[in-house]
């Protein structure tokens, strides 16, 4: 069984965090309306969406995938770069707690969960505006006894890792070699988001299907004939927020 934790969309999100975007004005009722078809998406998937209640006083809390990191053996709380984020871990680890043994991120390292992408046992950590190299180092002695290997990669133009590159099968990454390294990803295949659709490399794979967004066609396209089985999910007004698909969930295994 899977299961994914969301947050309901704060009524402040026109107060996020932004680092990479202009602001521009959010209509809060479609970012409900599309977090909404975002759970039913995952639902329809066989999920099942543990939907907490949205935080009025923390623009950011519907990205609940930077407050923590769910592994099979335990799961990681994170110590977001953004001091208006940290308050946003306390809800997520009282809802983790049911589930995993918990530890935690210290200062001076912060670590935002959207720069973390596991592929099986290698664990590749955005070194970006909100992610260092001091929380990379408290996550190898962590991870190291269950065999995970982490690896930290510089992120350039745009706010997380994820942001620039996502698992979309067993031995596939979407990428947007703009932003990172091609080959700090070798043995991989890549596939390369077009070149007009720079956001695009944000997808989330649940059982063999890729929950991914209407606005980039030309690199669904892509996905497509590489064999991949879309589903569409617009969340445009959240991406207002620098937020994408994989930011609105924490997927795992009960």
């Amino acid at each position: 069984m899977l299961i994914a934790i969301t947050r309901k969309v704060s009524p402040a999100i026109t107060r996020c965090e932004l680092t990479h975007l202009e602001r521009q004005s959010i209509d809060l009722q479609t970012a409900i309306a599309q977090h909404v078809q975002y759970e039913q998406a995952l639902q329809s998937l066989g999920v099942e969406v543990i939907s907490l209640p949205a935080e009025p006083d923390l623009p950011d809390s519907v990205f609940v995938e930077d407050a923590a990191l769910v592994l099979d053996e335990l799961a990681l709380l994170t110590h977001p770069g953004a001091d208006s984020r940290k308050p946003e871990v306390e809800s997520i680890s009282r809802s983790l707690s049911s589930y995993r043994q918990l530890i935690t991120i210290q200062s001076p390292g912060s670590l935002d969960g959207g720069d973390i992408l596991q592929v099986g046992k290698n664990i590749y950590v955005g070194i970006s505006t909100r992610s260092n190299v001091s929380a990379i180092q408290q996550m190898e002695t962590c991870l190291k006894p269950f065999g995970y290997q982490v690896k930290g990669v510089k992120v350039t133009g745009c706010l997380h890792l994820k942001s620039a590159v996502t698992q979309v099968a067993e031995d596939a990454l979407l990428i947007n070699p703009a932003w990172i390294d091609k080959e700090e990803f070798d043995g991989y295949k890549l596939i390369e988001v077009h070149p007009l659709e720079i956001y695009g490399a944000n997808a989330v794979r649940v059982n063999q299907i890729l929950l991914y967004q209407p606005g980039f066609p030309c690199t669904g396209q892509r996905l497509e004939a590489a064999g991949l089985k879309l589903k569409l999910v617009d969340a445009s007004e959240l991406g207002k927020a620098e937020g994408a698909l994989t930011c609105c969930s924490l997927i795992f295994t009960a």
